[in-house]
């Protein structure tokens, strides 16, 4: 018998409480998106941004956004919150 086999196993794995996140950037929301669009989970996976439209969503400040939009996430982080309040837009935590 291997001796990992025989060593008794302790400690606690955070494995089954981990939330995943879809990542997206501002700067594919700039890219993906008109003035003036609501942006959310439905609308992110029709434009191709997330695979699984069940997945939470969460939006990156890495890029520019120079539209006004409306943007509905999971979580935001705080230079993406800044970015889109900068442009007019707005920041809505579902």
């Amino acid at each position: 018998m291997p001796l990992f086999r025989r060593i008794p196993k302790r400690g606690f794995s955070n494995a089954q409480f981990r939330r995943e996140y879809s990542i997206v950037n501002l700067a594919d929301l700039e890219q993906r998106f008109e003035a003036g669009d609501h942006v959310t989970r439905q609308s992110l996976r029709e434009a191709g941004l997330l695979r699984n439209a069940r997945t939470d969503v969460k939006i990156l400040g890495d890029g520019e956004l120079t539209k006004k939009l409306i943007v509905e996430a999971f979580r935001f982080s705080k230079s993406a919150m800044e970015k889109i309040a900068k442009a007019g837009g707005e920041a809505k935590i579902v």
